[in-house]
């Protein structure tokens, strides 16, 4: 049941503080009516006692402390999914940007998934096709596992995950030679806080090779509100395990650039005013990311995996 306040006590960049509330839960999420009665979306980041500090979705200008309501939806944010997805592009909401209509989900998760059992986990094996020599010969792209590719200022990462992206494929290894193994595969390309012009050249290099048939593409760009960053990789994995462990199908996971995802928690933790880590990241930078690179794998009896490339 959803609870309506009017006891909102602090606005600090992305964050809402809401006092004097009652059985609110972390990541529930939260509505902001305005005066004019526009509703802005937001979910619960911390508790302590009665007070509640929430991470807008969007930007908070505009939100007068004494004319706006909060509202507590009394849910978790959660993704509708659907197959018809593969051959889409969604925004770091997961809103289609692509002008096609809106999917008509099959199934809703939330987005914050559940850590694989490590007794259910099955052991790697076969590998991920990338076309690239230096990782195909040297450090093997190997299904259910996380391959991370580091980056410098000015170096083509961009270009380089879209070439991943764009070759991939799944093969078997026996005595005649590598050969496409003719399972399904698909790929989730996460980009979190690119510019309008790399958004661009992906989604053209993936129209104009054929690949977006068999992706998914979310786009956040660097004007887009920064909690979407936080929230965008969640939405990619959920997709990929639903792909993955519901429809049977290979899936990688391209997340770039996580450099900007980190930047983003940063300027998240600034707002909280939390005391600050090595170059001004959060303490719990590390935890943080292993939520995420700790979702790739092989589940037992399952045909489907998981494959990260951060």
């Amino acid at each position: 049941m959803s609870t309506h306040y009017k006891t909102i006590k602090e606005i600090a960049g992305p964050l809402v503080v809401v006092d004097q509330v009652k059985n609110v839960k972390y990541e529930e999420l939260v509505e902001v009516e305005l005066p004019d009665g526009s509703r802005r979306r937001g979910r619960v980041l911390e508790i302590d006692g009665d007070k509640a500090v929430v991470q807008m979705f969007e930007p908070t200008q505009g939100v007068d402390v004494d004319g706006a309501s909060v509202t507590f939806l009394g849910k978790t944010m959660q993704v509708g999914l659907s197959p018809d997805m593969l051959g889409r592009v969604f925004d770091g909401a997961g809103v289609p940007k692509d002008g096609l209509p809106e999917i008509v989900p099959e199934k809703m998760l939330d987005i914050n998934g559940a850590p694989i059992n490590p007794f259910t986990r099955e052991f790697p094996s076969d590998f991920i096709q990338t076309g690239i020599s230096t990782i195909d010969g040297l450090n093997t792209l190997v299904r259910g596992q996380k391959l991370p590719i580091f980056s410098g200022s000015g170096l083509p990462h961009a270009q380089l995950a879209a070439q991943i992206a764009r070759q991939s494929k799944v093969v078997s290894v026996s005595p005649d030679g590598v050969k496409d193994a003719g399972e399904d595969f698909a790929v989730v390309f996460c980009a979190m806080g690119i510019t309008f012009e790399e958004s661009e050249f992906f989604i053209n290099e993936f129209k104009e090779t054929g690949a977006i048939e068999r992706a998914v593409l979310y786009m956040n760009l660097a004007d887009d509100p920064v909690v979407e960053r936080i929230t965008l990789p969640r939405i990619a994995l959920t997709t990929a395990e639903y792909l993955a462990f519901e429809k049977d199908m290979h899936v990688l996971v391209i997340l770039t650039d996580l450099t900007n995802y980190c930047e983003a928690l940063r300027e998240v933790s600034a707002a909280r005013k939390e005391i600050p880590g090595r170059r001004g990241y959060p303490g719990y930078l590390y935890t943080d990311l292993s939520t995420l690179y700790e979702r790739a794998g092989r589940i037992k009896n399952a045909k489907g995996s998981v494959t990260q490339v951060p």
